[in-house]
């Protein structure tokens, strides 16, 4: 009996969030088992620190007297940088701090050099808000002795050190979004703002936030609110116990004595929760809302965007001049659906966030707007196959919701099979060829980058030319790669299934490291009682 194996869909789904997910590496601390050299490895910080000293020079009076600093003011001038870690004071600063956040990278990685600017930047704010974090960054190609004994495996990796035990990094990638991540992580889940002043300077840093009122920082409310901060790290968190604030920092806000709402920088800028106070709702609210309406996908986002499966998700990939024209109506068709889809952005020029599922739709080189339509809770994809237009995406998620529309399956042009001895079978004519058919049947499923198969196709050749006249075998192939159907479920190439006339729902499969012989003896034994007809030697 044939047993279908987890379907190569589903596969291919899983690898995708892989490689997006690759960019947020997790990663398991092993203790440091570094040797320390002779000296004092704090002689690498005075390099890193030299800048910062420089500047203390400048604000002193002239001749005023600098002296030589201990370890624990090196220490503390490195909580204020972004330390480079090296083979020497690596293990010093890890152990010697409470909390360290590392950033794995080399100089060669691309998004590497895209998020070291911002991870700077997210140290200086840090410094300025009087966070304990360290802040540090290893080389990975050059002290790779290092890096793996971090555990860092691929580029960029962030790893937070707490007292010397790791976790991955979980958050954004923007400089604001690190901050919000960090101090999280190190005590401070809400900002309590008790003035104008503290509003209009917090306004000035975060475009995107969550702001509750209290009267009294107590009761169940508000221990649910706090709950929710600290569980989530993506978002920071206010309070206040002032009305007028509390307008200050949500213009729409409406009187009353307990309030929570999320402020975005979007047009949807101010959303106001509704429901119960609850741990549970609040972190659902703001998983609905936290995005924008349209999110621009980008390699710097992928992992948080790819996190969030619990919606549908409907990528317009697009040239950006073409998605400029449905913006507008675009909008209006997310907030119909905000609870249900998450829309994105995604530039057909950018390769390496395009190609991925064009390919899961069999249109990696089209120049075409498409929309598709992905649910990683079932692993089914859906593609719009009329002209993307605002009319036809309304349309076409409608039938998400409701569940009218199809799933879709790839497949190739249907193909002329006349006077083939082994017909070329696609996802369209599975059916037709396979299922429906009143014929025996033996197919290959294959794929171009399998090594092996080259062998079984041949060994197929030889087969159909051996049972050549017995009208009811049929030898068939299909290209898994560019072919799908939701009956053939295979995960494994290549692989020969055994479809006899009378049951095709269990098809058998033959060994592909039989020989020829062996496997025309199996399909003989498997015609017996179907065929008069038995050849026994090849």
């Amino acid at each position: 009996m044939y047993t279908p194996k987890p379907s190569s869909r589903f596969i291919l789904f899983t690898l995708i969030l892989l490689l997006l997910l690759s960019f947020l590496t997790p990663s398991i601390s092993s203790e440091l088992d570094l040797d320390d050299e002779d000296g004092d490895d704090m002689e690498g910080l005075e390099e890193l620190i030299a800048l910062d000293e420089e500047e203390d020079l400048q604000q002193k009076p002239e001749g005023a007297h600098h002296e030589k600093q201990s370890e624990a003011e090196f220490v503390s001038k490195a909580q204020r940088i972004v330390l480079e870690l090296n083979n020497d004071n690596t293990k010093r600063a890890i152990d010697g701090n409470e909390y360290v956040l590392v950033l794995g990278y080399t100089p060669w990685c691309a998004r590497s050099a895209e998020l070291m600017p911002k991870f700077a930047e997210a140290a200086t704010a840090l410094k300025e808000l009087g966070s304990p974090l360290l802040m540090a960054k290893i080389d990975a190609e050059r002290y790779p002795k290092v890096a793996s004994t971090l555990e860092i495996k691929g580029f960029p990796t962030l790893l937070l050190f707490v007292n010397g035990t790791s976790q991955p990094y979980t958050g954004g990638f923007s400089a604001e979004e690190l901050v919000i991540w960090a101090r999280k992580k190190t005590g401070v889940p809400i900002i309590r703002i008790s003035s104008d002043a503290e509003a209009r300077h917090f306004l000035k840093k975060h475009s995107m936030f969550v702001v509750g009122l209290f009267e009294k920082f107590e009761g169940s409310d508000y221990d649910e609110f706090t709950k929710a901060a600290e569980m989530d790290s993506e978002i920071q968190f206010v309070e206040t116990n002032n009305a007028e604030i509390a307008k200050h920092l949500f213009p729409d806000f409406k009187p009353t004595s307990v309030f929570l709402g999320l402020v975005k920088s979007e047009p949807e800028k101010y959303t106001e929760y509704e429901g119960s106070f609850s741990t549970d709702g609040i972190l659902q609210f703001l998983d609905d809302n936290k995005f924008p309406l349209t999110t621009v996908l980008t390699e710097l986002n992928a992992a948080r965007v790819y996190s969030n499966t619990n919606k549908l998700q409907v990528l317009i990939i697009a040239e950006p001049d073409d998605f400029k024209k449905l913006v507008e109506p675009l909008q209006d068709i997310a907030r119909k659906f905000k609870s249900k889809i998450m829309f994105i952005f995604v530039d057909i020029r950018e390769e390496n966030l395009a190609k991925p599922f064009l390919s899961m739709v069999g249109l990696e080189e089209s120049k075409d707007s498409v929309v598709v339509s992905f649910n990683y809770s079932s692993s089914l994809k859906y593609l719009l196959e009329s002209d993307t237009t605002p009319t036809s995406i309304e349309d076409f998620c409608s039938g998400l919701v409701s569940g009218t529309v199809s799933p879709y399956y790839k497949s190739q042009p249907i193909p002329d099979n006349k006077n083939m001895s082994i017909l070329t079978v696609v996802g369209k004519t599975f059916d037709e060829l396979i299922l429906n058919s009143p014929e025996n049947i033996l197919l290959e499923i294959y794929t171009p980058w399998c090594i092996t198969c080259e062998t079984t196709s041949k060994q197929m050749e030889k087969l159909a030319k051996h049972f050549k006249g017995l009208d009811n075998l049929i030898f068939a192939r299909i290209d898994a790669s560019l072919n799908e159907h939701p009956k053939l479920q295979v995960d494994d190439y290549p692989t020969l299934l055994f479809y006899l006339a009378d049951e095709k729902t269990n098809p058998i499969p033959l060994p592909t490291k039989s020989s020829t012989k062996e496997l025309a003896a199996l399909i003989n034994n498997n015609l017996k009682e179907h065929n008069r007809e038995i050849r026994d030697e090849l």
